[in-house]
């Protein structure tokens, strides 16, 4: 800790990321009340109090850490937002950490202190309705990461990938509302001056020489395998408890197929659906979702299917159907970002759909020609929509090729 006391930042980052984080979380109340944990200097802190009008509760076990919060948002004006607490993010409890006491949980590159999945599931509690989880963690961004880089972390802090993390915020009890991986230049913010400060740092103090050794073997790693892990931020939601969602089931066909029936002027998106379950090149069987109501009825449906850009997998949503009984009650939305879910969880890194241009973007759909990807067919530019999942590489571009069962 005296290695890093007086730094700007305790984990790769940037304002700039803590600004994309708060665009990806949707619209907050008037003033959120937020809590950030593993705070450290408290940048992040300091930035949602002054920007997002914020009530922020900082909290760090190290106290060094929140005294230099303190003097921060005094000479900011801000010492009314920020409050600092000394607490343990990992035990958190006492009146300070009600359940529900939260609109907004930040943890910027400090959940590894606890592991992933333990702070995904200790941290629900403190949301309020509608809240939203915002955690960064580090991840593999490649297939088959180098033995070197293995060596180096695996020992230290075993590390997922996109779509085992997906799954695990799935798991639980949570939809992702968007990810994004940081940048190169999030590393060079935090090594930067981290570097410079083992350049000058006394090797003498007690475990100071440990401390520069593995700060330093730390840095290196980055430098020579750097394209092999990231910072990946998550925004997360708890699931809508109205509504219980899951893959189709054998016994579900029929009634799929009913609320396809009910939903839509005609047959055609029943018969589409029968079309694609067919055709094993389209069909991905995990990847056909439902959502029930209280009662157990089947309420709304969504398929994902394979399709390619440029001869390259992707994938395509449709159709979402919701039951005449169940509309404008949220089950299309969760039956949606169910599907979206499972489709990142299974490692897939692209969806299109052709659809509504002021529903979807409230799933992360953007206008797919701002990924110069096209379809084959002339439609209006904002209805044909995109969705990277995955952007740890760059997406195809080009033009889509559907299953021969749309027709197009």
């Amino acid at each position: 800790m005296t290695l890093h006391r007086g730094l700007p930042r305790q984990s790769p980052g940037s304002d700039a990321t803590t600004r994309r984080f708060l665009s990806l979380a949707g619209p907050l109340p008037d003033r959120p009340r937020v809590l950030d944990l593993g705070c450290g200097p408290g940048r992040a802190s300091l930035l949602l109090a002054a920007e997002a009008g914020a009530r922020v509760t900082a909290v760090d076990l190290y106290r060094p850490f929140l005294d230099e919060l303190d003097a921060a948002a005094a000479s900011r004006g801000l010492s009314g937002s920020v409050r600092t607490v000394r607490a343990d993010m990992g035990a958190l409890d006492g009146p300070d950490f009600t359940d529900g006491s939260f609109d907004l949980v930040w943890a910027e590159g400090s959940a590894y202190n606890i592991g992933f999945a333990t702070a995904l599931e200790r941290w629900k509690r403190l949301l309020a309705p509608g809240g939203v989880l915002v955690v960064s963690e580090v991840e593999w961004t490649c297939d088959r990461p180098s033995e070197q880089t293995r060596a180096f972390w695996d020992p230290q802090y075993p590390m997922g990938t996109r779509a085992s993390n997906s799954a695990a915020a799935v798991a639980a009890g949570y939809n992702v509302l968007g990810t994004f991986l940081q940048p190169d230049s999030d590393w060079d913010e935090y090594y930067g001056p981290l570097g410079e400060r083992t350049a000058t740092a006394d090797p003498a103090l007690p475990g100071m020489a440990e401390a520069l050794a593995m700060s330093r073997a730390e840095i290196a790693v980055r430098r020579e395998h750097g394209g092999e892990y990231g910072y990946t931020g998550y925004v997360l939601r708890p699931a809508d408890p109205r509504w219980r969602t899951r893959p189709e089931r054998a016994a579900d066909r029929a009634a799929v197929h009913a609320v396809n029936t009910a939903a839509f002027p005609t047959e055609g998106e029943a018969d589409l659906v029968e079309a694609l379950r067919a055709d094993p090149g389209a069909w991905l069987p995990d990847l056909s979702y439902v959502a029930e109501a209280p009662d157990g009825t089947l309420a709304a449906y969504a398929l994902i299917t394979r399709c390619h850009v440029d001869g390259a997998p992707a994938t395509a949503l449709a159709p979402v159907a919701v039951s005449p009984r169940f509309q404008r009650q949220g089950a299309g939305a969760a039956v949606t970002r169910a599907v979206l879910d499972a489709a990142r969880a299974g490692g897939e890194r692209l969806v299109l759909v052709l659809g509504h241009p002021e529903y979807y973007p409230r799933f992360g759909f953007t206008p797919a020609s701002g990924l110069d990807i096209r379809p084959g067919f002339d439609v209006p530019d904002e209805a044909m929509m995109a969705l990277v999942l995955d952007d740890s590489a760059e997406p195809p571009r080009g033009e889509i090729q559907y299953p021969r069962a749309f027709g197009v």
